[in-house]
């Protein structure tokens, strides 16, 4: 994240979000009201694209408030801190405004002996600087330091050093420690929020207007600015239902000729439904337009294979050479549909990984953890820049590697009269190992890249060679010398190492530089090939450098061969040797460089001098672009855009969206999403109800833009469908036959309770509040763990592999159930039995065989709190395959008089209600949680706080199941 200055680095320009937040007291950040009166609601329509940017702007300094407000109240204790062992000025600094920094943090050693910060900052990130390590919100403001925060700024990804840039609200005085050993002041930061969102959110909202590209803005605000004062509310309304008809312009034999005949083909062969295909063609139709704007919505309801449809198009788009973005909300969406779209386009390349370089996945590597997707290492664009970095330079790397290669098969014979001269020369002027710190560099897997040379002055790979015969002679003076120290009298006697020199021969320097080239090529050339784009390498060259990286191996075959015959190498080169391979090894030779020579001049590179100039080409000659919304901000001043589609749309907020949709170039958007389910988050009261978390697809639905439905569901067995389809769909998705197939029904535990959808009613359970007023039920935490220990048997015995997904709308109660469950149990998706407890929020997107739900809410007033949110309740019925069994109170849900009052109704009337305490099971474990919360109860009326929790729970549970059994 970088802070914006003026060029020159001596002043930022304008009063952005940063000086807003850096201009807030501590009391500001902790007054609820700060931007009370001037959020607005968020219109429906609007009169100009000023109007529609504003709206947001006093929303977004309330959200950036209140979350920077719950992370202090909430998160401080916990927050990631260090100690500041140094402080310095940095590059602008210019009071009393410009308060540039460098702090270094101290290291800690970890079991491993690897030195490491507790808290390494990321850039954007908002801290804050107290002479105590921050526990509650009052360290944040002491007499020594009063409430001091600061931003991080943005490093070099190889940036791997203690120091880190920081922009101050005020100057920072610190004393560090001196030479005379006098303590100094102590310092400590602390994690408050990433700015990093809002930041580029704000840039977004002031965007300049007459330079921005404002195309598809002004599509979604459906009214012209000279239309906007003869317009009345219901007229601006009606535009929005029209906009969406075909182009005129577009004739009907345009379109088929154009597009339709191809990409029709292209489409039915990925294996789609028709709705699914319909929705893909309409959109693929109409990017095409180049007279109108246009904003696509796909209304994708759970299960109907979303993210296949997704995919699908994008690989249509991706043939077509249409250069798109893709975003999404999260880093974990983009991951989800950009591996998705990874194994359809694998399956399509016709050359090994020849095409990728066309397709980049942009993003911050430890955010997104792209370590862990290792199928998405070859687009992923900090990983592209680092390999092609190591390849492409005009100095080193690819060219001097090819060179160096024809060199050594043409004229080897000048090579190593080259290397004795030099190890001659360097061994008699150095008086350091070159082993050590600068030349070093010079051999890290046979490679040396632009920074190495810049590091060393090493400037032809054949110093790698000459490096490793100092070496090693300086391994031998150092023998040498402590062997003279051991026995003086010993001078050149038997068993005493001399000065004398191992030089390699002429077969030993031709055999190392050989295998040390051919490791270098084969990785520039599957390094140019995986990561170029296809408009600067063509299908031949690949198909030469495939050859030659087949051919390198053999042609090594027969230099080790010559080299074990009685001439040697060298009477093999001069064509001298009288052993039955010099034939072969001849005309492979005569190949082998005729090849590399063809490939020297096949691929003209830019001259790359920077990681940055890297970066630039990759992202202006791409074709597909995945990032999320935010992170699209990088790509202002990259070459147009032409297609912008949004997966998960509806989890993100207009705002936001505002990001990549006013990229230059973009003339259509495609939304895809489910108003239905959850919105994004929001922290602020205020902003909740000013609707600053709806999204552009839900304001454009409620405007009555059409919508390309997909209605057919391949997820959830029909019985667990049948309710949200019902409730929240009007019955407009059907079931796929693979989920009404009768072997899609599987059962997991024995007994009517536990078949594809039950209510379980747990009555006796009593709902409590912790500290942070989120509700927690021990009854039903209790359940659902004992239900996961019955499957977990069950599984074992079967051999059946199980994922299990417990869900609550409540984080104390995910928290309960993560402690009744203790380590148990895997997570890991890939094992034979995982079980994965989250929010409903943190399970959007996701699904498992049997999903767990605790409604947790029991009370005789009929009070369920935030739980009668039906997009909540949507998301939550909707993730299970096979088996959902909903836990909770059932008169209390009744009473609610909400969504949960038509769930139990529904499940009464389906024969699908059952009492806990009706499973001898559940039975016996509610009555022992049940004796402890009565107890807990009665304790606190007369004033003590007795034990209570799971351990005592499962004792005295366990100790009267085994009295039953003996009987």
């Amino acid at each position: 994240m970088e802070i914006a200055k003026k060029k020159g680095g001596k002043k930022r320009g304008g009063q952005g979000l940063i000086d807003i937040v850096f201009s807030w007291s501590l009391e500001d950040v902790m007054n609820k009201n700060l931007y009370k009166d001037k959020v607005k609601e968020i219109p429906d329509t609007f009169l100009s694209e000023e109007h529609y940017l504003n709206s947001f702007m006093h929303p977004l300094l309330e959200e950036t408030r209140a979350d920077l407000y719950s992370n202090m109240t909430d998160s401080l204790r916990n927050a990631p801190s260090c100690e500041v062992l140094d402080l310095g000025t940095g590059k602008g600094f210019n009071p009393p405004n410009d308060l540039f920094y460098e702090i270094r943090l101290k290291r800690t050693r970890n079991g491993y002996g690897e030195s490491k910060t507790p808290y390494e900052p990321q850039g954007g990130e908002l801290i804050a600087l107290s002479d105590v390590r921050p526990k509650r919100i009052e360290d944040l403001n002491r007499p020594k330091i009063s409430y001091l925060i600061a931003v991080v700024g943005s490093r070099d990804d190889d940036d791997d050093s203690d120091w880190f840039p920081i922009l101050s609200s005020k100057p920072i005085i610190f004393q560090k420690n001196n030479e005379e050993k006098k303590k100094g002041d102590e310092l400590f930061i602390v994690y408050l929020t990433s700015l990093v969102t809002n930041i580029r959110i704000w840039n977004s909202l002031k965007m300049d207007l007459e330079s921005a590209n404002l195309n598809i803005i002004r599509t979604v605000l459906q009214v012209h600015q000279d239309d906007a004062a003869n317009s009345a509310p219901e007229e601006i309304e009606e535009k929005h239902v029209q906009d969406d008809r075909n182009c005129d312009l577009c004739t009907q034999q345009e379109t088929e000729s154009t597009i339709s005949l191809n990409a029709r083909a292209a489409i039915h062969s990925f294996g789609l439904d028709d709705s699914q295909e319909m929705a893909i063609l309409s959109c693929v139709t109409t990017t095409q337009c180049v007279h109108r704007n246009s904003v696509k919505l796909i209304w994708g309801p759970p299960g109907t294979g979303k993210t296949k449809t997704v995919a699908s198009m994008l690989s249509v788009l991706f043939n077509m050479k249409c250069r798109s973005l893709t975003c999404a909300p999260t880093n974990i969406a983009v991951i989800g549909v950009a591996k998705r779209f990874m194994v359809m386009v694998r399956e399509s390349l016709q050359y090994g990984s020849y095409g990728l370089g066309d397709i980049v996945l942009v993003g911050n590597k430890e955010r997104m953890k792209v370590v862990d997707h290792e199928d998405l290492w070859d687009v992923f664009l900090a990983y592209r820049v680092n390999a092609l970095a190591s390849c492409v330079s005009p100095s080193v790397g690819w060219q001097v590697g090819l060179i160096s290669m024809i060199s050594l098969l043409e004229e080897p014979e000048v090579l190593y009269k080259k290397y004795l001269e030099t190890v001659k020369e360097k061994d008699e002027d150095s008086d350091e190992e070159p082993g050590s710190g600068e030349v070093n560099a010079a051999e890290k897997d046979g490679l040396i890249t632009k920074k190495d040379l810049k590091k060393t002055r090493i400037s032809n790979p054949l110093n790698k060679f000459i490096i490793q015969t100092i070496k090693e002679n300086k391994k031998k003076k150092s023998i040498s010398k402590k062997s003279s120290r051991n026995n003086a009298k010993c001078h050149k006697g038997k068993g005493c190492t001399s000065r004398e020199v191992k030089i390699w021969t002429f077969d030993e320097f031709i055999l190392k530089k050989y295998e040390s080239l051919v490791e270098q090529l084969e990785f520039c050339m599957k390094t140019l090939y995986t990561h170029l784009p296809t408009s600067y390498i063509s299908l031949e060259a690949v198909m030469n450098m495939v050859r030659a990286i087949n051919l390198l191996p053999t042609l090594g075959a027969l230099l080790k061969t010559l080299s074990e015959t009685h001439g040697g190498l060298r009477d093999g080169f001069k064509g001298t040797d009288a052993g039955g391979h010099l034939y072969a090894f001849r005309t492979v030779k005569s190949e082998c460089v005729a090849l590399l020579t063809l490939l020297r001049g096949s691929i003209r590179l830019p001259n790359f001098f920077e990681k940055y100039e890297i970066q630039s080409f990759c992202l202006k000659s791409a074709v597909l672009i995945f990032s999320t919304a935010s992170s699209s901000s990088k790509l202002h001043g990259s070459a147009p855009i032409e297609v912008v589609v949004i997966d998960e749309a509806a989890q993100l907020k207009e705002c936001e969206s505002t990001i990549p949709l006013h990229l230059p170039g973009v003339r259509h958007a495609v939304l895809i999403g489910d108003e239905k389910q959850l919105p994004a988050m929001v922290q602020s009261k205020i902003c909740e109800k000013a609707k600053f978390g709806r999204s552009l697809f839900e304001r454009l639905v409620k405007l009555g833009h059409k919508k390309h439905l997909l209605n057919i569901q391949y997820r959830m067995h029909p019985s667990i469908s049948l309710f949200p389809n019902k409730k929240f769909y009007e019955e407009k998705v059907t079931n796929g036959p693979n989920v009404t197939n009768i072997r899609y029904e599987k059962r997991f535990l024995k007994g009517n309770m536990y078949g594809p959808y039950s209510f379980i009613n747990i009555s006796k359970g009593r709902e409590e509040f912790d500290d942070n007023c989120s509700c927690r039920n021990m009854a039903e935490a209790c359940a659902v763990a004992k239900i996961v220990a019955m499957l977990c048997r069950e599984s074992r015995a079967s051999k059946q592999r199980v994922r299990v997904g417990c869900i609550s709308p409540y984080k104390a109660q995910v928290f309960a159930i993560q402690e009744m469950l203790g380590k148990k149990y895997s997570t890991d998706v890939e094992s034979d039995f995982s079980v994965n407890v989250r929010s409903v929020d943190g399970f959007q997107g996701g699904e498992e065989d049997v999903i767990i739900i605790s409604t947790v809410r029991s009370n005789g007033r009929g009070a369920v709190g935030f739980l009668s949110n039906f997009q909540r309740t949507n998301v939550a019925l909707t993730r299970a395959r096979y088996c959902l069994w909903v836990l909770g109170n059932g008169a209390t849900l009744i009473n609610s008089g909400t969504v949960w009052r038509d769930i139990v109704v529904d499940s009464i009337a389906r024969g699908c209600y059952y009492d806990a305490c009706n499973d001898k099971d559940l039975g016996i474990a509610l009555a022992y949680v049940s004796d402890e919360l009565t107890t807990k109860f009665s304790a606190m009326s007369l004033g003590h706080k007795p034990a209570f929790g799971k351990k005592k729970i499962f004792e005295n549970r366990d100790r009267f199941s085994y009295k039953q059994r003996r009987g």
